[in-house]
């Protein structure tokens, strides 16, 4: 269904004057402005007529149907207040559908709930979720079960007060739910135990502890009533003890602990806070000697350049002097990735998403499948990477090659000297492809300094773009290398993306998002190469500026995407119940070098430790992004090159588009589809037709 002509409001946006709202499936796929609507939509059409469109609103906590309206005993279902402990009774087998009170709250804009027992009971029952339309509640069930009750405070001390029996205090209610929970640790131990070992009888089975082995996984969230302030310290206090993912019902006084409730947030930053203190500050490495005796500082920003170093023996003795220092510090350095995963996993399962990379592509509204396509379509071209690495070895002359020789260079002495002037007129040209008004708007950026151009005293390092009201600005650090060039002309696609999103969109929309980010500016690199290969006739020029594509799609298409093949791996592997030590992490991350560099390379052991200096592991499910802005940028390259002045639009349309729909919707605009793994397959299939180039010249 599509909703139109009406004043849309976005529970996480601003309103929308005049939009609509499509549906898919049940579903709202997406909402936006009229001049935005679908066109070619087929299904059916509603006009609101200048009306409101809200979404259903969702009651996170209630009784709905367990205590029936003006029915008295017969249809108060909501608690067993004859023991205290109920963890194994379901909200399902208490909920009347046919109470009126779901007819109440579906004219009032209800439409899901969170339902189930009442807070008679320290630990209650179990709650699900559920539409308020339907006469059956097995067809209305979004989710059962959705959460643990747990109940602290004044109602289980009311209600066993009366009875005369425990709990009547809070001292009682709380230590009643932490022996239940260490009784049901100590159940899970026993069963885990007899797995291991054969010999061994399980334990008999208890309905009351095996409810509760949920809660202890993190996989069922614990639901604490609480409105007094220190019952709300006493549900934290419990919940971090047995590291329950858990949340504050009612909270009436949450005000008063505010700081306590927020801290959760704090904790949050740990593994990431910890991980950078001690990877900044506190890693020491021993200096290096290379093949003449000479000693080299070996640090985590002269790692890379020493790899690039035409010295054999330096590489070999930095790159494993460098893994000794994290080989060292394997153990601390595993605490602080497992605290990560098992952070992200809590946070995941707290917003009710099924896994970790759920609520990572959710918010960027990027579909799951895209993920798994770019890991399934590198592994079916991994036999490209292999033949790469073979032609490696050949052009280098090594009888094996090793982990420390893949970042030297094949063909070291085809450098050049590149002025700025000369880069600055290359990128120029290349970008006319893209048409008048872009190449006129990159010109006047040089004439009127968007950039920093080259190192000075006290200057950051690297290359950066960021936008502004202004127009973008962009810190270079130029040397006259062919690296910098390509550095430029990735910098101003930042640049110039960010300056067409500000021009053609609202604040609200100007600002696109990662997924896309890396698609202009890898584009630019490309469009370059593509003219640099065009104007070159001598051979070995050619083979230099082939050999220097083949690394991007290396290091960005390939290495990335066996990062985020890795960070899948260990996320699963927590979400299944496992720790993640130093052994397994290692294990893991050999596995997978031995899988993404084949039999050509000597996968030397020091690698296992790579994981361990991999800052982008503390940003869940990031580095994707790099890859399939990688294979995007390919894509679209090819395109503007042999689709003309319509394609280069197109184009632009994505590049002007900031985040103003979601961004599989935007490259679609500009021609290509990564919900396919069809990109992904043409970027690769690039990479072979290169490599088999490159063997070609160098024959």
């Amino acid at each position: 269904m599509l909703i139109v002509n009406g004043t849309v409001h976005p529970i996480d946006a601003p309103d929308i004057p005049n939009g609509f709202v499509d549906i898919r499936e049940g579903k709202i796929w997406r909402v936006g402005f009229m001049e935005q609507c679908p066109s070619d939509w087929e299904g059916e059409v509603l006009d609101a007529n200048q009306g409101h469109i809200l979404p259903g609103f969702i009651d996170a906590h209630c009784h709905l149907g367990m205590f029936g309206d003006s029915l008295g005993f017969e249809g108060d279902d909501g608690n067993e207040s004859t023991d205290p402990c109920t963890p194994h009774l379901r909200g399902l087998d208490g909920v009347n559908p046919l109470d009126r009170c779901f007819q109440e709250a579906r004219r009032g804009g209800v439409t899901t709930v969170l339902t189930g027992p009442g807070s008679a009971n320290p630990i209650a029952g179990q709650f699900l979720a559920l539409k308020t339309t339907g006469r059956w509640v097995d067809e209305m069930v979004v989710k059962a079960p959705a959460a643990m009750k747990f109940a602290l405070g004044e109602n289980p001390k009311s209600v066993y007060n009366e009875r005369k029996e425990t709990p009547i205090t809070r001292m009682a209610t709380a230590a009643l739910i932490r022996e239940n929970l260490s009784k049901a640790q100590e159940y899970q131990a026993k069963q885990a135990k007899a797995q291991d070992d054969p010999d061994t009888d399980p334990p008999d089975f208890d309905p009351k502890l095996e409810a509760l082995l949920p809660v202890l996984r993190g996989i069922l969230p614990a639901h604490f009533h609480a409105h007094r302030a220190d019952d709300i310290a006493t549900a934290v206090r419990i919940s971090r003890e047995f590291g329950l993912n858990f949340a504050i019902v009612h909270g009436t006084e949450g005000y008063k602990v505010a700081p306590l409730l927020a801290s959760a947030g704090e904790v949050g930053r740990s593994p990431g806070n910890i991980f950078n203190s001690f990877h900044d500050a506190d890693m020491r490495f021993p200096s290096v000697a290379d093949s003449q005796g000479r000693e080299h500082v070996l640090t985590n920003g002269s790692y890379i350049s020493l790899m690039e170093s035409g010295d054999r023996v330096l590489r070999e003795n930095a790159f494993k002097a460098f893994y000794g220092v994290y080989g060292a510090n394997r153990n601390a350095l595993a605490a602080m990735l497992n605290a990560e995963v098992r952070k992200s996993i809590f946070f995941s399962r707290a917003r009710k998403y099924e896994s970790s990379l759920a609520s990572a592509l959710h918010p960027v509204e990027v579909p799951e499948a895209v993920y798994h396509n770019l890991l399934e379509a590198v592994h079916q071209n991994l036999d490209k990477m292999y033949r790469y690495m073979a032609l490696r070895r050949k052009a280098m002359g090594l009888d094996e090659l090793h982990m420390y020789d893949i970042y030297a260079s094949m063909l070291p002495e085809a450098d050049q000297v590149i002025p700025f002037s000369q880069a600055r007129d290359e990128v120029l040209e290349a970008m006319k492809v893209l048409g008048e008004e872009y190449h006129q708007v990159l010109s006047s950026s040089f004439e009127q300094r968007w950039m920093d151009v080259y190192e000075n005293e006290g200057k950051r390092s690297g290359a950066y773009s960021i936008g502004s009201p202004v127009h973008p600005f962009v810190l270079l650090n130029h040397k006259p290398t062919l690296n910098s060039e390509f550095t430029l002309a990735h910098e101003m696609g930042h640049a110039m993306h960010s300056y067409l999103s500000d021009k053609n969109q609202p604040p609200v929309y100007a600002e696109y998002v990662l997924f896309v980010a890396e698609v202009a500016s890898t584009c630019n690199e490309a469009l370059l190469m593509q003219y640099l290969l065009k104007r070159t006739t001598d051979k070995k020029q050619r083979a230099v500026l082939i050999n220097y594509f083949l690394e991007q799609f290396r290091t960005t298409l390939y290495r990335q995407t066996m990062f985020a093949e890795f960070e899948l791996d260990i996320h699963r592997m927590v979400q299944a119940g496992e720790i993640l030590t130093a052994q397994r992490l290692c294990e893991t991350y050999y596995r997978l070098n031995q899988l993404y560099y084949g039999d050509h390379v000597e996968v030397d052991r020091d690698i296992e430790m790579e994981w361990a200096r991999i800052p982008h592991f503390y940003r869940r499910f990031y580095v994707y992004q790099y890859a399939t802005g990688f294979s995007a940028a390919m894509a679209l390259s090819e395109r503007i090159l042999t689709g003309g002045p319509e394609a280069a639009a197109d184009y632009l349309r994505f590049l002007s588009g900031g985040c103003s729909t979601d961004p599989v919707s935007l490259l679609k605009l500009a021609g290509v589809d990564m919900s396919t793994p069809q990109p992904v397959q043409d970027a690769l299939d690039l990479f072979g037709r290169l490599t088999e180039e490159l063997e070609d010249l160098l024959a």
